[in-house]
């Protein structure tokens, strides 16, 4: 029977401290890198790239290729979570999908119409899902559940560090977009090398006497779609998925146009441009998010509660999101990306260390993670077609941050229903 708390996998003893330690420290790298291609290729160069192509139709055209493209990471990431499950090993995917991804990199810099640009990010999109649906299970692989919250936040400064890092490299290799997307394919490519070199893969479990997994029957397609999807039945996952979906939607509808709101919304002081606004905003944001994503995490596991901090960040990303509407000057844009970060920063520590809480099996962890997943990419299918049709059609950004506030404040309510997690 299917219990609402995760237990330890079988055959995974829980590792000595020096080790536990060393493990975070490369789940943080290889988070890091990944967080440094999303940020700064999805918010930099790839923008970039797209108003060079597109001009005054790059709204739209970030747009569809942003939603094309999230299609892509939505259906790799469960796939490649199931796949790494039924093997038994993570490492061979978290290494085959960045090297993948460094071939997509590398042929996204050398494209110059709105088509290849599209493909070339649709490939990079499908691979690094690969690669991370592997390095999310490590966590719920390897790390007792008493240490989550902890586990999570350490691993969640990836997103600070690595965005920051990200955005810093994207704005000065702006004008050189070969140049730069060449770097963050050695930087995941590099990660992954480092992180399957000293983190040595540990066999799941093992077949019984006799049997392989190559004995097991296959399942009819319909039962295995059913067996993909299952954990979205368990009520407290269900409600999680929710929650999330909606906190990363009203993120990413306005984070996604960040580049075109400072050129387009914001009264920039004379002489900064937008991607160099870009290198100053991310630091602020980042930092702030690092500060959040710690305490959020340590004390989440101190006092064993994790909704109240989900809850109240993601009610707090939402109320931002007025903050440009009401003063939409510079000084408005770094007090809302200060705030914006301290939210969002809080909301996906302690909101990954709740969602292993409720996982409904233990053995199924990858493919689980990789559902959730769908709730952190779906939202991005949406996204890009969401803020382009609001923008559009009701004349500007300012709508854009109200959509995006109460999508994040509805996400906060949807943390309620969750009953076996405090």
């Amino acid at each position: 029977m299917a219990t609402n708390e995760i237990t330890d996998p079988p055959g995974l003893a829980d590792p000595e401290p020096s080790r536990g330690r060393g493990l975070l420290l490369l789940l943080l790298v290889a988070n890091s890198a990944m967080m440094a291609v999303y940020m700064g290729v999805g918010s930099v160069l790839l923008p970039t790239q797209i108003a060079a192509i597109a001009g005054d139709d790059k709204v739209a055209v970030l747009g569809l290729i942003g939603g094309i493209s999230a299609i892509f990471a939505t259906a790799f990431n469960p796939i490649a979570g199931a796949l790494s499950d039924r093997s038994g090993r993570r490492n061979p995917w978290v290494l085959g999908g960045a090297l993948a991804s460094l071939g997509g990199l590398a042929l996204l810099g050398s494209v110059s119409t709105a088509l290849l640009v599209g493909i070339g990010w649709c490939l990079v999109q499908a691979t690094m899902n690969v690669y991370q649906a592997a390095v999310t299970a490590i966590v719920p692989d390897r790390v007792p559940a008493a240490r989550r919250g902890t586990a999570s936040a350490l691993v969640g400064l990836g997103l600070p560090i690595g965005g920051t890092v990200g955005v810093l490299i994207a704005s000065q290799t702006a004008d050189h977009l070969r140049t730069g997307y060449l770097v963050f394919g050695g930087v995941i490519a590099g990660a992954a090398l480092l992180l399957t070199t000293f983190c040595r893969d540990v066999p799941r479990s093992e077949p019984a006497p006799g049997t392989s997994a190559a004995d097991a029957p296959a399942a009819p397609k319909g039962a295995q779609v059913k067996a993909f999807l299952s954990a979205l039945g368990n009520h407290d996952f269900r409600w999680a998925f929710i929650g999330r979906a909606l906190m990363v939607l009203g993120y990413f509808s306005v984070v996604g146009y960040q580049l075109y709101i400072l050129d387009d919304h914001i009264a920039l002081p004379e002489g900064l441009t937008p991607p160099a606004a870009m290198a100053m905003l991310t630091p602020v944001s980042m930092v702030a998010m690092a500060v959040s994503t710690v305490v959020g995490g340590l004390l989440s596991d101190r006092w064993n509660r994790r909704k109240v901090f989900v809850g109240v960040s993601a009610a707090l990303a939402g109320l931002v999101m007025v903050v440009p509407v009401v003063s939409p000057t510079w000084t408005g844009m770094l007090v809302f990306s200060a705030l914006n970060g301290l939210a969002f920063g809080c909301f996906m520590a302690v909101d990954t260390a709740l969602v292993t809480l409720v996982l409904p099996r233990a053995e199924d962890a990858a493919r689980d993670m990789g559902v959730l997943n769908i709730a952190n990419a779906g939202p991005q299918i949406i996204a890009p077609f969401v803020a382009s049709a609001v923008v559009t059609a009701l004349g500007g950004y300012t709508p854009l941050f109200l959509v995006g506030g109460a999508l994040s404040l509805i996400g906060a309510l949807a943390i309620l229903p969750i009953r076996s997690v405090r």
